[in-house]
């Protein structure tokens, strides 16, 4: 199960439109470069709604002191993580239509304060990539709609580490409702077979980018 839920699985074109998410997250993601100012992979934290959370740390609380360590918090840090595996960590990095493979992620823990609950983790690319051939874009979100995913309104994207003077971190505005009901329309004339031209799955055409330009 993925965050301790089974995904929807979207079987045609036509149940797109219908389709909605039962599992909300606000996130916040980090480009990370290396001493060599290439890009590393990328931080993300996920903050989940309320329903979610409660359902989640069902049993979590283990000594009952009505707190969650970290400790605590361990094994469902483990099954998120381990879940997430087959779905590529809903974390998708790409230079222009070439994806960018990804290492297994680090650095994963998990917490819950301020009656938040958060996931946090590194998802390493498995060859650091250097902005200067080509620009680097980082989408997260769910391909099958079962768990929607939102940029927080304060400080959403960051960098870390070393970034070149001359590379920028740019964050795509959100499609508009217009564009999506265009983006709808046009899906549901396809075949369910139907991919987008630039390799990206189609769920991708609706999740926000973020992107890390440089001069050439």
């Amino acid at each position: 199960m993925v965050l301790k839920y089974t995904l929807l699985f979207i079987a045609a074109w036509p149940a797109l439109a219908s389709a909605h998410p039962h599992v909300w997250v606000e996130m916040r993601t980090d480009v990370v470069f290396n001493n060599a100012g290439l890009i590393d992979g990328v931080n993300v934290e996920w903050s989940f709604d309320d329903g979610y959370a409660a359902e989640a740390l069902t049993g979590m609380d283990v000594n009952g002191d009505g707190e969650y360590s970290q400790e605590e918090l361990a094994p469902l840090t483990k099954e998120n993580i381990n879940s997430l595996k087959d779905y590529d960590y809903f974390t998708f990095m790409r230079s222009g239509e070439n994806a960018l493979a990804a290492a297994p992620p680090m650095n994963a823990g998990q917490t819950y304060n301020g009656n938040k609950l958060k996931l946090h983790f590194t998802v390493p690319l498995k060859t650091p990539f250097d902005p200067h051939t080509g620009d680097f874009m980082v989408k997260v979100y769910d391909p099958e709609f079962y768990i929607a995913y939102d940029y927080a309104k304060d400080e959403p994207v960051d960098t870390g580490g070393n970034i070149p003077a001359d590379c920028k971190l740019i964050v795509k505005p959100i499609p508009s409702d217009a564009e999506t009901t265009q983006l709808l329309s046009m899906l549901s004339s396809k075949d369910k077979d139907w991919k987008p031209e630039n390799g990206e799955d189609f769920g991708s055409i609706f999740a926000q980018a973020v992107l890390v330009s440089c001069k050439p």
